[in-house]
């Protein structure tokens, strides 16, 4: 038995890496692939694997601590693997030692006809071959594991970059996104093309990056240690996959070569590994560590249906399990399920002149989702109108104000207030389901969504944590999310995590209407445009602005008593602005 030491592999130029999660504790047995802890750049969250199996003897860092490329995060006690006997007697030196001598292994395995004098940092460098510093530029995480279309390439071959330099333009169902570049250099060849589909860690452009001595030595002490369990999973990966392997077309992984550290570790992507899910399987698109994608297969076990008990939702062993169970102990009837019949297609050009219009993908998208949500959530729609005449004078009291902060103060900032202090006064709305349905997960956050109608469809932008922010805040951010929505610019992270969802037909006029709930939320809000309606006040009637809204929830959450409750209390707050700072 020998201690190793397990390091951060290269993490290309990204440093101070924060650890947002660990998920081995000393004395756990982890399998070769089992995931050590998760790291969170401002560009992506990765899961560090072990390079082999063994018995945690330390971990050497905590929760929040900052790392970078070869800092210590464990130490593992592993058995002499033969490889290991091989080594020379000195090989039960430090840690530090063996990476200064992988390092200048690296180095003489430099072309013969280099000068040996060359050894310092810079002339090394420059007398290198040109594909010692080339660096693949990965698409980075994008918050979904769907492919996504190329719409524009904003570079080309020789072109000279620096960090965060915009590479091309990704359109989602939902969105346009610039890929920035994650390094400075030089172009070298471009990957890929207008009109191609990538996803998460996939290969776009190759880069000349510029590499200082000491860090290539570093690089290659890292690589080092973990080549050969990356030379094993190239091997499993043959015979898990080979065919699928062979023809997935994807631009990045056409080089039969195993991956780099540096490429799957950057993104955080799983793609190159052997515990992958073939390219195009529905698993692919789940956050889960390259073991437990390995162990859904062995049980035969869709990711998709899993629902993540980790941090930000990540799958575990223990969900996969958890899931099988809860399969085996089901009653029949409740994996089974009538089919709905289609709607029979109708030769309309026999009456008359027709034309075929192409749907957008969001359209169908938002369609899709629609008939899930109305299929799964049994829904409850509560009325109400709600007196706003006094929120409106103090509205408009606010106009000067407004004009000198630059900041338009539309009625929906008030909204959003008032629906967070009654999400905080009536948290059983700020719930989800979990898909056992043995017990509710409860929020301690309050992020509202709010339906914004684009050119290409209905998108939903998620405010966070309103109840935190004041008005002027809440308004100022309305307005560029809006923005962003209407010009396809939200990012996905920009329509995630919502608690709670308001759906506003505003200035479009109408007397109501029925939202459909956006599971995995419970209730959502429909506001319809206020009309001026007599009132019977102080005996007489007086004209007062009525503001029409609907609360459609969840049955299977939320009971009737809650939800007219919560009408009630959305009456009290906004009928008097004084119970907004209450």
């Amino acid at each position: 038995m020998t201690i190793e030491n397990i390091l951060v592999p290269d993490l290309g130029d990204a440093s101070d890496v924060e650890v947002i999660e660990l998920l081995v504790a000393v004395g756990d047995t982890v399998a070769e692939e089992d995931s050590l802890l998760v790291l969170e750049s401002d560009k992506a969250a990765m899961e560090i694997p072990a390079p082999k199996a063994g018995v945690i003897k330390t971990v050497e860092v905590n929760l929040g601590d900052k790392v970078s490329s070869g800092s210590l995060i464990v130490t593992l006690e592993v058995e002499g693997a033969a490889e290991d006997s091989a080594a020379p007697a000195g090989s039960g030196e430090s840690k530090s030692e063996e990476a200064e001598a992988s390092g200048e292994a690296a180095q003489s395995a430099e072309p013969a006809e280099q000068d040996p004098a060359s050894s310092d940092g810079g002339e090394q460098l420059a007398a290198e071959p040109a594909q010692a510093s080339l660096v693949d530029v990965l698409v980075p995480d994008l918050g979904t594991e769907d492919e996504v279309e190329i719409i524009e390439i904003a570079i080309a071959v020789g072109d000279t970059l620096s960090v965060d330099d915009t590479l091309m333009t990704l359109e989602s169902d939902k969105a346009a996104m610039d890929v920035p570049s994650d390094r400075a250099g030089v172009v070298k060849d471009i990957l890929v093309a207008v009109g191609d589909k990538v996803k998460n860690g996939d290969a776009i452009v190759r880069v000349l990056a510029e590499q200082k001595a000491e860090q290539k030595a570093q690089s290659n002490a890292q690589q080092e240690p973990t080549q050969k369990a990356e030379q094993r999973a190239a091997s499993e990966t043959q015979k898990t996959a080979p065919a699928a392997d062979q023809g997935s077309g994807n631009a990045g992984a056409a080089s039969p070569a195993p991956a780099s550290p540096s490429t799957s570790s950057v993104t955080g992507s799983p793609s190159s590994s052997p515990n992958s899910p073939v390219p195009g399987s529905e698993s692919a698109k789940v956050y889960a560590g390259p073991a437990v994608r390995k162990l859904a297969r062995e049980l035969g076990v869709d990711l998709t249906q899993v629902s993540g008990s980790g941090a930000k939702s990540r799958i575990t062993k223990d969900d996969v399990h958890g899931f099988v169970k809860a399969r085996l102990n089901a009653p029949a009837a409740v994996q089974g399920g009538a089919a709905i019949a289609a709607v029979p297609d109708i030769d309309f050009s026999q009456f008359g002149e027709v034309e075929e219009v192409p749907r957008s993908k969001l359209h169908k998208l938002t369609a899709s989702n629609m008939q899930r949500n109305w299929n799964a959530v049994p829904h409850v729609a509560q009325f109400n109108e709600i007196d706003i005449t006094d929120l409106e004078e103090f509205r408009a009291s606010l106009k000067g104000e407004a004009e000198r902060k630059g900041v338009k103060m539309t009625f929906l900032p008030f909204l959003l207030k008032a629906c967070a202090k009654a999400l905080a006064e009536y948290p059983q709305f700020n719930v989800s389901l979990h898909s056992s349905g043995e017990y509710l997960i409860q929020k301690k956050y309050i992020h509202i969504g709010v339906a914004v109608a684009t050119d290409a469809g209905l998108v939903v932008p998620v405010i966070r944590d309103v109840d935190k922010k004041d008005l002027w805040e809440l308004a100022a951010e309305v307005v560029e999310l809006s923005n962003k929505a209407k010009a396809r610019k939200l990012a996905p992270q920009d329509m995630q995590g919502a608690c709670f969802s308001i759906s506003s037909l505003g200035a479009l006029g109408g007397t109501g209407f029925i939202p459909i709930v956006n599971a995995p939320e419970v209730a959502i809000l429909g506001v319809a445009k206020t009309a001026v309606k007599p009132q019977f006040i102080d005996k007489e009637f007086v004209p007062r602005q009525m503001l029409p809204i609907t609360l459609s929830y969840d049955h299977k959450a939320v009971n009737g008593v809650d939800g007219g409750l919560f009408v009630t209390y959305l009456d009290k707050v906004l009928s008097d602005i004084r119970n907004l700072v209450l």
